[in-house]
């Protein structure tokens, strides 16, 4: 069951992509980001209560309380760069660089969590993985100015940061009910959201959103949840060196509704790189 979430998870994070950058066409990316976490918000608590009722909500570890909030610290830093980098730079782009959390959390998740099974396909995996990312990245020539490349600063950013928030979830979800972890992580990420937002005296552009942007920031939000509830449930259950490359190839459906809703076509170097990503990460899933 835990493949099957984390097959589903990937399918979440494929669409959330596309429909945040909709939502975002005349936002702040900030604003976009605080938004959505309260929509992730709602829907975690929604499906905490459904998972739990008639029961109450069942206890919390001092522990695992402090690495779901430092996890979700890390998740809310990790968004932040994200939707910074998707508003100056092309899906198809970002999406690679914010991938390359995969490669960092794979070599974490062998060394602190011991996770040496097949340790040399593991690794010649993640290497083909890093080729993969990196052909898939492509820069063009007309695109040698530092401004104009302010999304690979924040997307590379973003995978340091989902990738320590992974490793910090899986301690804290080991003796908590996935969802309620999921819920107490995005309480955190919407705190550090809406910090930014008034702290940069963005609040005032929520009068400018459009009743198109806001459909799309809230479908973002649900789908957003749905991929959550699932990724975190897979590595409670399952191996985190597994499960993040399955996670990972979102990517796949990232690329596919990039092309059919914003026309952006992949190069024939970074349909190489598409292609080198997804054989490894299977290796990875089928033989980690």
């Amino acid at each position: 069951m835990w493949i099957v979430a984390a097959a589903l998870s990937a399918l979440f994070a494929g669409i959330t992509s596309i429909l945040a950058k909709c939502g975002m066409k005349g936002t702040n990316s900030d604003l976009v980001t605080a938004l959505r976490t309260a929509v992730v918000l709602v829907f975690s608590w929604v499906m905490v209560f459904l998972v739990n009722f008639g029961q109450g909500l069942p206890p919390i570890p001092p522990k695992s309380l402090l690495f779901l909030l430092l996890s979700g610290v890390a998740t809310g830093a990790s968004w932040l760069c994200y939707f910074k980098a998707l508003s100056c730079g092309s899906v198809n782009k970002v999406a690679p660089v914010d991938k390359s959390s995969t490669v960092i959390t794979v070599l974490l998740a062998i060394f602190f969590f011991g996770e040496t099974e097949r340790l040399a396909l593991k690794l010649c995996a993640t290497a083909a993985l890093a080729v993969g990312i990196f052909l898939m990245i492509d820069p063009k020539k007309e695109e040698k100015k530092a401004e104009d490349n302010k999304w690979l600063l924040f997307a590379s950013l973003s995978a340091l940061f989902a990738a320590a928030s992974t490793l910090l979830a899986k301690v804290g979800v080991e003796n908590v009910e996935s969802n309620l972890a999921t819920a107490i992580r995005t309480g955190v990420v919407l705190v550090m959201a809406w910090l930014i937002v008034f702290l940069k005296g963005e609040q005032s552009e929520i009068k400018k959103l459009k009743g198109k942007e806001i459909l799309f920031i809230f479908l973002s939000g649900l789908a957003t949840g749905a991929s959550w509830l699932c990724y975190y449930y897979a590595i409670q259950k399952g191996v985190v060196s597994v499960v993040v490359p399955i996670d990972k190839l979102s990517i796949l459906f990232t690329v596919a509704f990039s092309f059919f809703v914003f026309g952006e076509k992949l190069s024939k170097k970074a349909v190489i790189g598409l292609c080198i990503m997804v054989v490894s990460t299977l290796v990875m899933a089928i033989f980690g």
